[in-house]
């Protein structure tokens, strides 16, 4: 090749410029992936902990692991946001999703040293569909996160996040019953305890919604 000492150039200075304020896209869809990849796992292993109610500290010991790796994501999301200057998103859409992530895995976590901390013997019925309904729901969230990427896929993100409300309303009805179940007890301990624990996991189905609402509210204005 030979060098045409007339052709234009740029500046070295526009270049490493241009280079530094590139929107950092893959960084921050790898991320948000690998925290969703996270959520789902947590909550894979808090459907094994109620379905095979056994070797409780151990089980719990894991999911608090997978709960630390997701702290650690959401820092580097967040720390990438404080030193990025372009973003594919919004810089509050991307903290009110790691957020809201975040609260889910939060919520898997602290339910499950609940039912440790409270000594609970065994598990049950509400137990068992409310971790499965939160299992369904992050695995929505899921593909909805893996959508963001290609907003062509906004489709796709609509109807994982009408899903996830669904779900959210059938743990309503879980509660409700299990609730109205605990509430024929005698055992005022027992009530306390349970409600609680009843009451988180639905919770967890609540922060999954809450998640879907920023990643529709995410397709609507980048579509």
């Amino acid at each position: 090749m030979i060098y045409d000492s007339t052709a234009p150039t740029l500046p070295w200075c526009i270049v490493g410029i241009k280079e530094w304020v590139v929107p950092q896209d893959r960084v921050f869809f790898d991320l948000f992936e690998e925290l969703a990849a996270n959520v789902r796992k947590a909550a894979e292993q808090l459907v094994v902990l109620v379905e095979d109610y056994q070797d409780i500290k151990n089980k719990c010991h894991k999911i608090k692991q997978v709960e630390h790796k997701g702290d650690q994501i959401t820092h580097s999301i967040y720390e990438l946001l404080n030193r990025t200057f372009i973003t594919p998103l919004e810089p509050e859409e991307i903290s009110r999703l790691a957020s809201a992530l975040d609260d889910i895995l939060d919520y898997i976590d602290g339910t499950a040293r609940q039912m440790y901390v409270y000594d609970i013997e065994k598990s049950d019925e509400y137990m068992v569909e409310l971790a499965k309904l939160i299992l369904l729901s992050v695995t929505e969230l899921e593909s909805a996160v893996n959508s963001v990427r290609n907003m062509k896929n906004a489709k796709n993100i609509e109807e994982r996040c009408i899903e996830v409300n669904r779900l959210e309303n059938l743990a309503d009805d879980v509660l409700g019953h299990a609730l109205r179940k605990l509430f024929h007890s005698d055992d005022a301990i027992q009530i306390i305890k349970l409600k609680d624990i009843y009451g988180n996991l639905e919770m967890a189905t609540d922060k999954c919604e809450d998640a879907a609402n920023v990643l529709s509210d995410i397709a609507i204005r980048h579509t």
